[in-house]
């Protein structure tokens, strides 16, 4: 259970010295609050023996510290986490990107956004529950064994005993008993969001149908999933509290027991137990929730180490400066007890051209895409780009050389500005208007009272769908990449708005290769080769 946790500190690392900082506030906070306590005892115990009150400096000293220290040390310590788990998220999303160029593929979207949201939050406690409490209390051991047994050895040793169960006894056994409870709190967690978003982005449909009353069940039924694994957590945490509360309330009633004729030295001794106690009082509860954090350290751990479907050369080559991109005998499946998509496949598509490539669904069409983008790699054969194995080349190189508009292309809920910088961040204003009037959507933009400033919504939801697609078209003319794919660019258009559309293509993509991908024509395209995709191979098809 400790080995996903353990790696995941381990990625905290640009967080040293806060995190660092922070144990140091914390444990200085920690001295002053027992400092405190301890010292009130004997100021009490001093002022019933000699019959007055006098508060001595040292308790004015110890109060005011850690009213301070406690502030300085919520300050750094919060700070330390949220930077911490920032950073992490980053990482997490870094690597989903590695491992995901093509999109989420066989991921379900709902699980991904668990796993960067619920399970990485889950680990905030990781920090201020278990670590630093525990530094707490390996600090607080001797110190709580040395004093009190100066005082009396054999109660030093019992009430010890008595801390080294409700600081490291409990916490363990509470932590082996909620692991698999903590992966089933994950697990349902992840449930959930998965079947809430899939009924929030499939509404349309399901009001469509009628479907309403059970989509609700369906989550419903997660939802009671996840109340039940949330129960049996909070059952076990509750019972490793109960058992830390009855060790702390023993010691002091021991304290109490062995007061004999010292009613001074007794009172310290009870307020230095109750302070000692109350600093790792949360210690057992956080073993308790120990088994959720490994759980979720080992989900965004699975999910971040995925292997990267096509990784990058170790020697890659120079970058060729011509742009035919040729398929020469592809063999291709997405998986192994799946049928070949691509069955030696020898394609050529020559520098400058503009080729259409036709099929009905399932012909392996966006597959020849995704290939041509690295984002998968053919199990034989070659894919070459100016006479260059594009498995030599960076798959960043090979992404900047080549283009891409596909039937979904994705609009962020972000400003139109923003949406066309994805393509070239360097670009300046005029290049973006360039973009705009190239996709013949440039003078819609000036009408808008934001202009390229207006948000575009998500999705892309504050425009029509014709409008958006020519939004995303300008943002892939705005790529510099010589060669462009497009990937069923109209799917979704009705007829009208799909001829407008091939027509502005046909004037704004000159000098570029281009590559059409579609299930028919319309007639308004300027190619000079069309290839129909049949059988896993290309056939060329009268022009």
């Amino acid at each position: 259970m400790t080995g996903p946790l353990f790696r995941v500190i381990g990625l905290w690392g640009r967080q040293t010295g806060w995190l660092f900082f922070g144990l140091v506030m914390s444990l200085a906070a920690l001295i002053a609050g027992v400092g405190l306590m301890t010292v009130s005892g004997l100021t009490i115990g001093a002022a019933i023996l000699a019959g007055s009150l006098a508060v001595p400096a040292i308790l004015r000293g110890f109060g005011a510290s850690r009213v301070v220290l406690r502030y300085l040390e919520r300050l750094v310590t919060h700070g330390a986490t949220f930077r911490a788990l920032a950073d992490m998220r980053v990482w997490f999303f870094g690597r989903l990107a590695g491992t995901s160029a093509g999109g989420l593929g066989f991921r379900q979207a709902g699980d991904v956004l668990s796993r960067l949201v619920g399970d990485i939050e889950a680990l905030d406690g990781l920090y201020l529950r278990i670590l630093l409490p525990l530094a707490g209390a390996v600090l607080l051991l001797p110190v709580l064994v040395l004093l009190i047994g100066h005082w009396s050895p054999a109660l030093g040793t019992e009430v010890g005993a008595l801390f080294v169960a409700a600081a490291f006894v409990l916490p363990w056994l509470a932590a082996r008993a909620s692991g698999s409870a903590g992966s089933g709190l994950a697990k349902e967690a992840g449930a959930l969001r998965v079947a809430a978003l899939d009924a929030l982005t499939g509404l349309r449909e399901v009001r469509a149908f009628a479907a309403e009353g059970r989509m609700i069940a369906a989550v419903q039924a997660k939802e009671a999933a996840l109340l039940s694994a949330q129960q049996t957590m909070a059952s076990r945490t509750a019972m490793a509290g109960a058992a830390s509360f009855l060790c702390a309330q023993i010691a002091v009633l021991a304290v109490l027991i062995d007061a004999g004729t010292r009613p001074a030295v007794a009172i310290a001794a009870a307020f230095l137990v109750i302070a000692a106690f109350e600093a790792i009082g949360g210690l057992p509860r956080a073993g308790a929730l120990a088994g959720h954090a490994s759980a979720a350290a080992k989900r965004v751990l699975e999910a971040a180490d995925a292997p990267v479907p096509v990784p990058d050369p170790a020697d890659p080559v120079a970058m060729p400066t011509g742009t035919t991109l040729r398929f020469e005998g592809v063999e291709f499946r997405w998986q192994t007890d799946r049928p070949a998509v691509f069955d030696g496949l020898t394609l050529e598509v020559p520098q400058g051209a503009r080729v259409a490539l036709l099929g009905p669904s399932g012909a392996g069409k966006s597959t020849l895409a995704a290939l041509a983008l690295k984002v998968v790699a053919p199990r034989s054969g070659q894919i070459r780009l100016g006479g260059v194995d594009i498995a030599t080349l960076p798959a960043a190189l090979v992404r900047a050389r080549i283009g891409w508009l596909g039937q979904t292309t994705h609009l962020f809920d972000d400003t139109i500005r923003a949406n066309l910088l994805l393509a070239r961040p360097d670009a300046d204003e005029a290049a973006l208007w360039a973009a705009l009037d190239a996709a013949r959507i440039g003078d819609m933009v000036r009408a808008l009272p934001d202009r390229l400033d207006t948000w575009v919504g998500e999705g892309g939801t504050r425009f029509s769908g014709g409008q958006g697609r020519r939004l995303a078209l300008a943002r892939a003319l705005l790529s510099p990449a010589p060669v462009l794919i497009l990937d069923e660019p109209c799917a979704g258009l009705d007829a009208e708005t799909e001829r407008s559309f091939l027509e502005t293509l046909n004037d704004t993509a000159a000098g570029r290769t281009v590559i059409l991908i579609t299930h028919r024509l319309t007639g308004v395209e300027k190619l000079d080769r069309i290839f129909r995709l049949s059988g896993g191979r290309a056939v060329a098809a009268a022009g």
